[in-house]
């Protein structure tokens, strides 16, 4: 079956992989570029340098009983938004945020990251942009950018096409992970102020905003301050740091990180059968972006809850006695926090080990 593309062969010519669409060059170029961006992400604990064919990380320091804990996880449709702005460099601190959040909330210290690019055509400096910002995500996180892939993908992707994922590895010791069985009732939920959108819901939201709305991502919006592209690509908030202090300095029974299926689902994901949270509406008022897909699109509050974070990116559960120490800390760290709920004992109509929603927002 011919695509209509020329044959080489046809004129004598030899086949070649550049041929086939995989230009060998362009990676060796791209990984020049991004080398020294990648070499700021680094720890005391990694073995070696860039460029070998596995990453070698020594495991040191004091510890009794260490676990490690791995997270993987992408960036979903959000790309779509990077690559049709041409702005490439924020989705790589997307990334970076979505596995280390994933890593602190059993109380794991991010140690090291993975990443893997699949690409239609390698044009160096995308890729350099991409990982300049898994790079300062990873700086950020306090974790090595250890090593990664690059993979050129002619005829299954498009030309400026790509998908980015990643796998994080953390440490705990054995006696301090964190997680449903630390909970008691009466402990007391905290919520963490997300960024925007963070990196879930973007499927819906580009079709509210860009399809049906027809909004111009390069076009100013008074709600936003900024254009809609802009805000769009508000990346991710890394919390790793801000949580690893909490655990340090409070008596934090787990965290939750809200990501795909909302607050309510990923609450429950960690708390234990009897118990459930409850969680007022009234405490907060999530931005403008989620009130106009939801006006926009006539998107019901439960189907918008479900599916995209709401303003709270990050959840903390704490011992009652530390709510005001827990709350000071963040606070010093810039991290919008406000009292979101509380855990009780659930009743029998209940389903063991949820979160429930109650009240209005003052604005939505």
């Amino acid at each position: 079956m011919s695509d209509g593309a020329a044959n080489p062969l046809d004129s004598g010519a030899g086949a070649s992989y550049a041929a086939a669409g995989v230009n060998i060059d362009a990676g060796e170029r791209a990984v020049e570029l991004f080398a020294p961006h990648a070499k700021r992400a680094t720890r005391p604990e990694v073995m070696g340098g860039l460029g070998g064919f596995a990453g070698l990380f020594a495991l040191k320091g004091d510890y009794r009983e260490p676990v490690l804990a791995a997270s993987s996880d992408g960036v979903g449709t959000k790309l779509a938004v990077a690559q049709a702005l041409g702005i490439h460099h924020t989705v790589g601190r997307d990334l970076v945020a979505m596995v280390v959040d994933d890593l602190v909330v059993c109380g794991a210290e991010p140690l090291f990251l993975q990443d893997y690019i699949a690409i239609g055509k390698v044009v160096p400096e995308m890729v350099a942009d991409i990982v300049r910002g898994i790079a300062d995500g990873c700086y950020d996180a306090g974790c090595a950018l250890l090593g990664g892939e690059t993979a050129e993908h002619p005829g299954l992707m498009e030309d400026g096409h790509y998908d980015i994922s990643a796998t994080g590895v953390g440490v705990v010791e054995a006696d301090s992970i964190l997680g449903p069985d630390r909970v008691r009732p009466g402990d007391v939920v905290i919520a963490m102020g997300s960024s925007g959108l963070h990196s879930n819901g973007y499927s819906l939201a580009r079709k509210v905003l860009l399809e049906w709305g027809r909004m111009d991502l390069e076009g100013h919006v008074e709600e936003f301050g900024r254009t809609l592209g802009e805000e769009l690509l508000e990346p991710t908030r890394i919390y790793a740091k801000d949580c690893l202090a909490l655990a340090a300095e409070t008596e934090v029974r787990t965290f939750a990180h809200v990501t795909g299926g909302g607050l309510a689902e990923n609450l429950g994901r960690v708390l234990p059968a009897g118990l459930s949270a409850q969680l007022e509406r009234a405490s907060w008022a999530p931005a403008p972006v989620f009130s106009m897909i939801a006006q926009r699109g006539r998107v019901e509050r439960a189907e918008m809850e479900r599916t995209f974070n709401m303003g709270v990116g990050m959840v903390a559960i704490v011992a009652p006695e530390d709510t005001d120490r827990a709350q000071a800390i963040l606070t010093a760290r810039h991290v919008d926090n406000w009292i979101l709920g509380s855990v009780n004992r659930a009743e029998e109509s209940a389903a063991p080990g949820s979160a429930e929603l109650i009240g209005d927002y003052p604005r939505f």
